[in-house]
């Protein structure tokens, strides 16, 4: 195997290395690129230090079998189809590609069998999203989810190392604000990403439009407020759910322990015990009747939410699907 990472010095490709290493999965080659910014630096991968190239126009005509993209969607705008036309599976993780119709979002518990054969772009969704569909796709399949109401509470790193930076830098007293639009530190900042013309953020609509897509229905109506807490890594998620079909509480829970890389618990788990594992994490599932129910999620945001989902994905592709 022949492999490109683009993003690698970012938060989310050190994780994707992390993971391959994790996973086992050694290429015959691989190639790490960045920005001009990171370019020259060494890193680490099964062992070996590897230069980190610059991304250039014709970085990515090689036949290379996969290409990880984490650079942001300008750039995989640009590059992405490139290494497409070149014959690699690009697994990219940015907003570029999401609600094109021609390209699928997976996220490989849920819908997988769309990697069977394919050749070209797949979309790796958002992370909030991620962790709430792998907690409820089978509940909507057995009894038909019609309204979910959402409200997260996502870390500094969902912005990336500045976040993380940002973060530390107000816990020691500086007065900075940069990356968010007010100081985070102590705080809560009720909105991720721009507002867009119908008053919600662009991260709650990604949520809403992403949701729809991988579950295959857009008739569920969704309703996410999404809130960027001062958390490093993890993002939790109070979830409220109205269902077509009726259900008994203990339903419900057999769907969750039988969902691939969800753990129902009646632990509290929050952010500080998830931090670094795989699976979503789901708690204090309630409900006063029989059509609505609430519960509580949990998941490291760049290993669940991007970097393994990323992973899972090309190793499913590589194994035929």
């Amino acid at each position: 195997m022949k492999l490109a990472v683009v993003g690698a010095t970012g938060e989310v490709g050190r994780m994707m290395l992390k993971k391959l290493e994790e996973e086992a999965i050694t290429p015959e080659e691989i190639d790490l690129f960045s920005s001009s910014r990171s370019a020259g630096s060494l890193m680490k991968f099964a062992g070996k230090s590897i230069e980190v190239r610059e991304l250039r126009e014709d970085s990515l005509r090689r036949d290379y079998d996969y290409v990880l993209f984490s650079a942001g969607a300008s750039v995989s705008k640009t590059f992405a189809p490139l290494a497409a036309s070149c014959g690699a599976v690009v697994i990219d993780n940015s907003s570029a590609f999401r609600q094109s119709e021609e390209i699928p979002l997976v996220v490989p518990e849920i819908n997988g069998c769309l990697l069977k054969g394919y050749r070209g772009i797949v979309a790796n969704p958002n992370c909030s999203t991620i962790q709430m569909v792998l907690s409820l796709h089978k509940i909507h399949r057995r009894f038909d989810l019609k309204t979910i109401v959402v409200s997260t509470y996502q870390a500094v790193s969902g912005a990336g190392n500045r976040g993380i930076v940002e973060l530390e830098r107000q816990e020691a007293g500086s007065q900075d604000q940069a990356v968010f639009v007010r100081k985070i530190h102590r705080n809560v900042v009720p909105v991720i990403g721009d507002i867009l013309e119908n008053s919600f953020s662009a991260e709650e609509m990604k949520m809403i439009n992403e949701t729809r897509k991988i579950l295959g229905d857009s008739k569920v109506s969704i309703w996410p407020t999404t809130v960027r807490v001062p958390v490093a890594h993890g993002h939790s998620e109070a979830v409220f759910c109205e269902t077509e079909k009726p259900f008994e509480l203990e339903e419900l829970k057999e769907e969750l322990r039988a969902s691939e890389d969800v753990v129902l618990t009646d632990e509290r788990f929050t952010p500080v015990e998830i931090a670094g594992s795989d699976l979503v994490y789901v708690s204090r599932v309630r409900s006063f009747d029989s059509h609505r129910f609430l519960l509580w999620n949990v998941a490291d945001n760049i290993r669940v939410g991007a970097a393994t989902n990323a992973v899972r994905i090309l190793k499913m592709h590589a194994g035929g699907a």
